[in-house]
């Protein structure tokens, strides 16, 4: 809105006449959304049953608790039932939730193709059938942001499978994980496996090149 005073000699004809801009149609309709700070990124693949509530849970969870913009990106792998359908509806429903389709059914190649796409600062994934701790987010993502560390992991391990695997991260797809973007996309094109062992050759290729990896 921009004002102009229209004025004469003649104190009677002293007009004001207020202006209103009106912005043009379709104006600002496709302007591209803020950067955000995280993305949280959920493989799925044929998890028609519990997507909707495992999203909404995380949703209003990030939308309420987390002091940081986030967006959360369902990364579906290929699936044959009605994931893909959910997942649009909740892209249509709710704000900052977006879906990635993935044309094979791997979840570590769909963890990479949102990780190296992402236009967030910090990336994080988490497994919706782990039933992950929520609290246990902002712990994960925290020393990350604050840059005291370039990834970081939660403390859900599963002892059985260090025992079994010799790993020395656990289970790695229990809970959440976090890496600086930039570290994401400089560790992931040297990463052999894009299916079940993804995480842990990611976060054993983090560990030799001397990262610091925080356990929240």
């Amino acid at each position: 809105m921009s004002v102009r005073v229209l004025a004469t000699a003649e104190p009677e004809n002293f007009r004001v006449r207020v202006v209103i801009r009106l912005p043009r149609r379709g104006a600002g309709r496709h302007q591209p959304a803020p950067r955000p700070v995280v993305d949280i990124v959920i493989p799925v693949h044929n998890q028609e049953r519990t997507l909707e509530a495992g999203v909404r849970r995380l949703h209003a969870f990030v939308r309420s608790q987390l002091p940081f913009s986030a967006r959360i990106t369902i990364a579906d792998c290929a699936s044959s039932d009605s994931t893909r359908a959910v997942a649009r509806r909740l892209v249509s429903e709710l704000h900052g939730v977006e879906l990635l389709p993935i044309s094979e059914a791997h979840r570590g190649r769909a963890v990479a193709a949102a990780w190296l796409t992402s236009p967030a600062r910090v990336v994080a994934d988490m497994d919706l059938e782990s039933q992950a701790d929520l609290s246990t987010l902002l712990p994960v993502l925290a020393p990350v942001i604050t840059g005291r560390s370039e990834v970081s992991i939660g403390r859900e391990h599963n002892l059985l499978h260090r025992l079994a695997h010799r790993a020395r991260f656990g289970d790695p797809h229990r809970g959440f994980k976090a890496v600086r973007a930039e570290i994401a996309r400089r560790l992931i094109p040297d990463v052999v496996d894009r299916s079940w062992w993804f995480d842990i050759e990611l976060l054993e290729r983090a560990r030799r090149a001397g990262l610091r990896i925080a356990r929240a």
